[in-house]
């Protein structure tokens, strides 16, 4: 099954547009839990615990490599696919390079991690987009307008009369997209921007990150980014999720908190969705 369709599978059985982000930080796993067996363990039980409550899960490849963690990442992905099936996996990997080495780095995120999707900077053009292109049943998440505020240095810059990250939105979907596995990245920190990119690409699915955390307003991005039939968006927590509670009972904890945020944005969406 393709990742756009185990997303729209996922989007409507557990009623959810949440994303939760799995990044393990070193010194904030709870007390007990250290090292590859520990990452893995806390991981896999905030998987365990909310996957009836989102739409994907998304594992940030560097906060395992930096801990020398790759099997811990490797082994999560293939839990989740093996006890959750119908919830698509993302590797944030933010990727992007030319010929042999993007052809490699496909094969990492699609072959080694078996993820369903990743996400990567388009900004060396197509060919280094290709290898993941013509994997048509993956998700292709290409970086468009980023929550961080430094984003702007680039994505904001005038380009023919419309800012670098509209072009991007354009290219992307009118030219990259014939097996309609791409998606985009689009930070909920700059609503209006979002906005934009929405009018531009239609029903594209966006993911979004800068929610929680970073301080992205969920009606804003509702009301900017959301698609007609209520779908369409990616909303991205991490840390306010996986890191809800320090103590032992961090999966539970992380549960309640992951409900509550699918349940703020829902009650956006049905306004979106009100006649």
């Amino acid at each position: 099954m393709s990742f756009m369709t185990t997303l729209s599978d996922a989007w409507r059985r557990n009623d959810s547009l949440l994303c939760v982000g799995l990044d393990p930080e070193p010194g904030r796993l709870p007390a007990g839990l250290d090292g590859e067996e520990g990452i893995f363990t806390f991981c896999r039980d905030i998987v365990d615990a909310t996957a009836g409550v989102v739409c994907a899960f998304k594992p940030q490849i560097a906060h395992f490599a930096a801990q020398r963690a790759e099997g811990a990442l490797e082994r999560l992905i293939r839990h989740i696919h093996e006890r959750h099936p119908g919830i698509p996996v993302i590797l944030d990997a933010k990727r992007g390079d030319i010929g042999s080495t993007a052809t490699h780095y496909a094969a990492e995120a699609f072959d080694r991690y078996e993820a369903d999707a990743v996400t990567l900077n388009p900004y060396l053009g197509r060919d280094s987009i290709e290898p993941f292109l013509n994997r048509a049943d993956k998700g292709v998440i290409l970086l468009c307008r980023t929550s961080n505020p430094g984003g702007a240095d680039f994505q904001a810059m005038d380009c023919g009369g419309r800012p670098l990250y509209l072009r991007v939105a354009e290219t992307i979907a009118r030219e990259w997209n014939e097996n309609g596995n791409c998606a985009l990245v689009t930070g909920a920190t700059w609503p209006e921007e979002l906005g934009r990119v929405r009018e531009v690409v239609g029903d594209m699915p966006l993911l979004v990150p800068g929610i929680g955390a970073q301080g992205g307003d969920v009606k804003a991005v509702m009301a900017h980014g959301g698609t007609r039939d209520g779908h369409g968006l990616m909303i991205s927590s991490s840390r306010a999720i996986i890191y809800a509670s320090a103590e032992s009972d961090f999966a539970e904890v992380a549960h309640r908190a992951a409900d509550d945020m699918r349940k703020l944005v829902n009650s956006f969406r049905e306004k979106r969705l009100d006649p």
